[in-house]
């Protein structure tokens, strides 16, 4: 069985689902260069805790976690199967790491895991397990999360976090868009590429003194520490690739990253 890389998704607007534009032009792509995984655990900005929560429901529901959408949003369901024996393996891998999680057996999957998914794989026949992220803790405990699961992806789980690149809602009445982006994007993913292609994971857990315009991009981080869950579970000198998936609204960046383990690579 192959070895699957790690992704990190920026899943924007809910309304993605509806209007999937570039973004679901590139995941459509993605899906079609990576080998069918036999599951996928997805760590979304949108489920957060203090500690690791891990869902072990075996049919999640559709979580419609918005207001004010058109009303064809909320009727759009991704009933994709979930996995309680993978489950209990996540809890075991991130027990053995020392990360303490507990297991919520009713949590569905929220939109920041079943839009990107329903455009990768849109006929929700592969079983999901999400799993939350601690805003609290820091990017160093979500690389921490990554590695603890990395075991995984050789045994055909493809682990995912999800998020967005720049995330700032205040600037929804701030006049940007197609004609006018806000200035802080394309510096911070600029940045965010480079590092990343450098290997400088130190500094990059420092984004938020170190990156440009970090507290433009991010006014909280949880949008953000997806990336490092992704990280964490491709290894140490991962090969990295940025997909370009535009900007929407003007300042969304809506990038996809693939890590590739180091071993994954050289046994191409």
């Amino acid at each position: 069985m192959p070895t699957l890389p790690s992704l990190y998704v920026s899943h924007g607007s809910p309304m993605t689902a509806l209007q999937p534009g570039a973004t679901g032009a590139r995941l459509a792509e993605l899906a079609q260069a990576l080998p069918r995984p036999a599951a996928i655990v997805i760590a979304s900005a949108h489920w957060l805790a203090h500690t690791p929560l891990v869902g072990g429901a075996a049919q999640p529901e559709t979580i419609h976690d918005f207001h004010g959408f058109p009303p064809e949003l909320y009727r759009l369901r991704y009933p994709a199967p979930g996995a309680p024996t993978l489950a209990a393996r996540v809890m075991e891998l991130l027990d053995q790491a020392g990360l303490a999680p507990q297991l919520d057996p009713q949590r569905g999957l929220d939109h920041g895991a079943w839009v990107p998914l329903r455009l990768l794989y849109p006929e929700a026949d592969i079983p999901v397990v999400p799993i939350s992220i601690q805003p609290e803790l820091g990017p160093a405990h979500q690389l921490a999360l990554g590695r603890a699961l990395a075991p995984l992806r050789g045994q055909g789980v493809l682990l995912i976090g999800s998020g967005s690149i720049t995330h700032n809602l205040h600037d929804f009445r701030a006049g940007y868009g197609a004609e006018r982006e806000a200035p802080y994007v394309r510096p911070f993913i600029g940045w965010i590429e480079r590092k990343l292609h450098e290997g400088d994971t130190a500094t990059l857990l420092d984004y938020r003194r170190q990156a440009p315009f970090a507290q433009r991009a991010h006014p909280t981080d949880e949008h953000l520490l997806p990336l490092f869950f992704a990280l964490g579970a491709a290894g140490d000198g991962a090969q990295v690739q940025r997909i370009d998936a535009g900007i929407d609204l003007g300042f969304l960046a809506m990038d996809i990253y693939r890590f590739d383990s180091a071993s994954a690579v050289a046994s191409r």
